[in-house]
Formats: structure tokens, C-alpha cells, sequence
């Protein structure tokens, strides 16, 4: 027996590996498919490096809410490596190709500034020419929107964006999109990953051939214009007096936003000099992780906003498809800043968007909003408050808003938000939009900076108006099997075993989207309608007896190895004075904080029991 293998199966009898590392393992070892990285596996295991190694191979990246997504390194079926993204680009193809009439083939990529990003996307340039697609190339740093645009322009087959969005420097990915500029959904996904676990051979051409043959063409200034003029759409008529501070994080917002702002009449933008270079390090940037959910990455950014007397300050992930925000609390000239979470600026962007299309006369007969199920229920009450329906019965994912725009009919369209900073308008793309959601919070700004409000203040003006929604987000990070496995006996046991009781709260029932049944204590069960999803919404009581909208939902991420708990909290008002808002903003605090610390404790003790 060769004496990798022997070792191998030593490592797993001695629980040093897992047995379906040990398996994949064995299959690089042993198959034709992975022999050049023979070597590099070989010279692992000689130096007896197990932990790195059933980190790498303990199970095979899935498709997950943002495509195949995991840290680089140069082996493994559990990493991003080039044989993984070749056999996603290549499970693609094959997939095309299967289809009874799959038409010209076309397919669109573009990349962000990431390590091996651009060796990424050449790499699935040229196993799809290989397999008989013409490419559109976006030859440069450009935004996950741009290529959800150019598959739509180009009416290409599908697309590849190659970005692992806000995850740490460690981390690439590849996302796939299908020929409606979304990401690809059901049954395409688990088909094409299925197509991907098939392949044999990843077939390849030189990119630079292919480029000099015309298989290959470059469209970055074409989609730069277009995308553009798309966008610029929504730059409604209003103020322009806005002072703007912009931080691109080191990713590709740098050559789009600040263009389109200056294009739409913003003639005061600022990009934050330390954020601007584009660098996959992320280096100064809080933890190098470019995440705009987080506050911490304003610190630095609202400093220098405050020292040339900005009103606003917005950031972009890496990718440019999510946008946060940072602004004063109010117009005194010495006001504190605060940042505003994805619920709280998909709310007022809601309320501003659907303003601004009745005052232009073109909102849609049929008009409708969609939001996810985790997403801030204030935003439901803000659209149905101004006529228009609000869609939420869908799952995490902007994959979801975009299959449910085309579902439910692109012209009644208004706009779509997520609670983690993922929002669109209009039909010229299927993905959130960090660029144009710059642009509308510039308008927003502006026109309330006209009108004496800050966005702050609007935020409270609407929760006046509808009641105070508070929600909150805790990540647990739970990494390779051992965290695989906690996840898994966590929701196993609160699934079986609920808690009686969170925060102070009773638990009235479990919407368990696993098996689409609500229940209401042991003997009790419905079914539900709703998409299918590992996530559980465990529903609590109110203090007062009335009808509830407080909430914890459970779910492990689809990108990364963590598990969520979404938290959400509503309490009526009795008077609309902002002295009760601030009262019951105080009580929401504190039920949050009783909700953390039974989540801290009991709950993850399950995790870890």
C-alpha cells in the first residue's frame, strides 16, 4: 500500500484527522485528476502537518448564500485554491453546455482587488473559452453590481465574480451568476455543484492566446458608461449640498463612486487618502477586515469628516455591493457622529426611494418592496404606510431579492433591501448595489440637510410614526469540523429542546425552516409556507400581553464559519413625544442585553456541550 495512504489512515485511526478528511485526502492522492498537487500534499503529510490538513479536507466548499467562498491555500477540497475554482468554472460550463438549448455561449468576469483575485478570474477566462465561451472581461479592479450589469448588457450565459466581499485578506471566492445578472439559485446550484464534484479534467486555453484570437475581449470602459448612465437614473432632483467623505476600504468602490457621485451634481467628495489604495491586506482598516456592518472601521473616517466639517461619510466592501454610513447625530455644529446599521438605512432608503418616485409621478401601479425575513419589520410598515406591498417571506441571501424580482415581475420593482447593508433599485441589475446606494444617501443627505433634519433625526421621525424596531446581530465564529459540528448540535438541540424563556421573554413558538412546521409547545405544530433554509425563528411575548414582534432567529452562515442570532425587539408607543421614543429605546437596551446573556450562556452551551 503506498505509504501516504498508510499514514493517512494511521492519522484517522488516532483521531488526528477526520475520517472524511482522510477520505478526501485520499482521493487527491490516489486520482489523475489531482496530480500535480501530489507534491505539495506529500511533503504535508511527511511533516506530519494534520491540523492544516483536515482543515483543508474535511469537507468540499459548497455553493452558499454568496457562491463558493473560503480562505487560499494551495491544497485542499475545504480551500480556495486553483483546482476549486477551476472545477466551479468547469462544473459551470459543463452545466451550460448540458442544458437542451444552451444558445451562444458568453460569459461574463470581472474580479476585485483580493490576492490572486486577478489569477483567479484569467484561470476561469480560460476554461470557459476552453469549453467554447466567448468572455467579456472587466480588465481591472470592478464592482460586483458591474458584473451583475454586464451579464444583463451582454446577455451572456452566466457570469464569475471573483471576490470573497467583506471575509478577512486570508479568504477568495468565486460567485455565480446565471443569464438573469443573479446569482444562481435552485435547482441550478446544487446541479452545477453537483456538475463540479463530477469533474475529471479542467479543460484550459492560454489567456493571452485567447485574448489575441478575440475570445477574450475587454469592456471595462464600456461597462463603466453604461453602468453609469444606468444609475444615474436615480439622481432625482434636489439638493446638491452635501460635503461627502468616501472610503473605498482598499477595495473597488474607488473607481466607481466617487464618479458617479461628481457625475450625479455632488461636487464636494472626498476619498478617505489612508482607505484609498487598493490592497488585499485591507492594512488600515480595524482587524483588515473591510466590513462596513462594523462601526469600528468609521472611527478613522468620521475623524477626518469631522475635521474638514463633512456631512456625510459612506464606505464600500471590498466588492462594492454593500454600503454603510456614518453621519451627526444632528446639524449643531459640534454634534457626536454615529453610524446607522443595514436595517436603519434600508429603512429610510425604503421611505426615501418610494417619496421620491411619487413626487416624479413613476412609481408602479403594482409596487412592491422586498426585504428578507431577518430584515427590520419597520421596513414593511414604512412601505405599506405609503401604499406599497412589502414581499419578505424569503431567506438571507440577496440571491433570493433577485429571483423574487423576476417572480414577482420586474416593472412593479421599486426596491430591495437586506439587513447586512445589501440594497437596489431598479432593473438594471439583480445584486445589491453599494455605488448606487451611495448615490441615494447622498440625495437623502442633502435633502434633509435643506429641510434642517439629519438622517438621525428622520430615523426617529418614522419610528414616531410606526413604533420603535431595534435589531441587533451576533456572530459566533465556529471554524473548521469541530465548529461545523457545534453548529450542527446547537440548532439539533434547539430544534428538540427550545428554551422556555430568552432575555426575560417566554418562547411562544419555533418556525423551524428546516422542516417548514411552526410550533407551539409539544403538542402543537402547523405547516408553514415559506423557501426552505437551515434557520429557526424562535418567536417570544411581549411584556405587556399584545401582539409581539420580538424575536431571535438562529442560522449558520452560508459564506463563513459562524453562526447568527439575529435579534429584534418592537415596542409601541403611547405617546409619539421623543421622550417615549427615548424611554422605550432604553427598554429594548436592556431586553437586548438580558437576550445576549442567555444566548452567551445556555444557549451555546448546547454548541459546545
Amino acid at each position: 500500500m503506498d505509504p501516504y495512504m498508510t499514514a493517512v489512515e494511521s492519522a484517522k485511526a488516532q483521531g488526528k484527522i477526520t475520517p472524511a478528511a482522510a477520505k478526501n485526502i485520499a482521493d487527491w492522492l490516489s486520482q489523475p485528476r489531482y496530480l500535480e498537487y501530489r507534491g505539495e500534499l506529500i511533503a504535508h503529510i511527511e511533516r506530519q502537518d494534520w491540523k492544516k490538513l483536515d482543515d483543508v479536507f474535511w469537507t468540499v466548499i459548497p455553493f452558499g448564500t454568496g457562491g463558493r467562498r473560503g480562505r487560499m491555500y494551495p491544497i485542499g477540497s475545504n480551500a480556495i485554491n486553483d483546482r476549486t475554482i477551476g472545477e466551479s468554472a468547469q462544473g459551470l460550463a459543463d452545466y451550460i453546455l448540458s442544458q437542451p438549448n444552451p444558445g451562444r455561449l458568453s460569459c461574463a468576469i470581472a474580479y476585485d482587488t483580493r490576492h490572486r483575485s486577478r489569477h483567479f478570474a484569467e484561470l476561469c477566462a480560460s476554461i470557459m473559452v476552453a469549453n467554447g465561451f466567448h468572455v467579456v472581461f472587466l480588465d481591472g479592479y470592478r464592482a460586483t453590481p458591474q458584473l451583475s450589469y454586464a451579464v444583463r448588457n451582454f446577455e451572456c450565459s452566466c457570469g464569475i465574480m471573483v471576490t470573497a466581499s467583506h471575509n478577512p485578506p486570508s479568504d477568495n471566492a468565486v460567485k455565480v451568476y446565471w443569464s438573469t445578472g443573479g446569482q444562481v439559485l435552485p435547482p441550478h446550484d446544487e446541479k452545477i455543484i453537483d456538475g463540479v464534484m463530477q469533474v475529471e479534467q479542467i479543460h484550459r486555453v492560454d489567456f493571452d492566446q485567447a485574448v489575441a484570437e478575440g475570445k477574450v475581449r475587454f469592456v471595462t470602459q464600456e461597462i463603466d458608461e453604461k453602468f453609469q448612465s444606468a444609475a444615474l437614473k436615480f439622481a432625482w432632483a434636489g439638493s446638491r449640498d452635501a460635503k461627502i467623505v468616501y472610503s473605498p476600504l482598499h477595495g473597488v468602490g474607488g473607481f466607481v463612486v466617487p464618479q458617479l457621485l461628481r457625475a450625479a451634481g455632488f461636487s464636494q467628495v472626498f476619498e478617505y487618502g489612508p482607505h484609498a489604495t487598493p490592497d488585499g491586506d485591507f492594512p488600515n482598516v480595524p482587524g483588515h477586515v473591510s466590513n462596513p456592518e462594523n462601526p469600528a472601521v468609521f472611527d478613522a473616517i468620521v475623524q477626518y469628516a469631522k475635521s474638514i466639517q463633512a456631512d456625510i461619510a459612506l464606505a464600500t466592501d471590498p466588492d462594492c455591493d454593500r454600503m454603510g454610513c456614518s453621519c451627526p447625530i444632528s446639524l449643531q455644529p459640534d454634534s457626536p457622529w454615529a453610524t446607522i446599521n443595514g436595517n436603519q438605512l434600508g429603512v429610510l432608503l425604503t421611505d426615501y426611494v418610494i417619496s421620491k418616485r411619487k413626487q416624479a409621478g413613476d412609481l408602479p401601479k403594482d409596487a412592491y418592496v422586498i426585504k428578507t425575513l431577518v430584515t427590520s419589520e419597520l421596513t414593511r410598515c414604512v412601505a405599506e404606510s405609503q401604499g406599497v406591498r412589502c414581499e419578505g417571506n424569503i431567506h438571507v441571501g440577496f440571491k433570493w431579492i433577485a429571483g423574487l424580482i423576476d417572480a414577482c415581475g420586474p416593472e412593479g420593482f421599486v426596491f430591495g433591501t437586506e439587513e447586512s447593508h445589501g440594497y437596489l433599485i431598479g432593473t438594471y441589475a439583480r445584486d445589491k448595489d453599494g455605488a448606487v446606494a451611495c448615490l441615494l444617501m447622498a440625495q437623502l443627505s442633502a435633502d434633509l440637510k435643506a429641510a434642517g433634519k439629519t438622517l438621525h433625526e428622520r430615523l426617529d421621525e418614522l419610528m414616531l410614526e410606526h413604533g420603535l424596531f431595534l435589531e441587533d446581530l451576533i456572530n459566533v465564529q465556529m471554524e473548521g469540523s469541530q465548529g461545523m459540528a457545534n453548529m450542527k448540535r446547537l440548532m439539533d438541540g434547539l430544534r428538540t429542546d427550545p428554551p422556555k424563556s430568552i432575555g426575560g421573554l417566554e418562547v411562544l413558538a419555533v418556525r423551524d425552516y428546516g422542516s417548514l412546521v411552526r410550533r407551539t409547545g409539544q403538542a402543537h405544530s402547523e405547516t408553514m409556507q415559506a423557501p426552505k433554509s437551515n434557520m429557526l425563528m424562535l418567536e417570544l411575548a411581549s411584556r405587556d400581553g399584545s401582539p409581539s414582534r420580538n424575536a431571535i432567529a438562529v442560522r449558520p452562515s452560508g459564506t463563513e464559519p459562524k453562526i447568527k442570532f439575529y435579534l429584534f425587539g418592537h415596542e409601541g408607543l403611547d405617546e409619539r413625544t421623543q421622550g417615549a421614543l427615548e424611554a422605550a429605546k432604553e427598554t429594548l437596551k436592556n431586553r437586548f442585553a438580558a437576550m445576549k446573556k442567555d444566548i452567551a450562556g445556555p444557549m451555546l452551551d448546547r454548541a459546545n456541550a
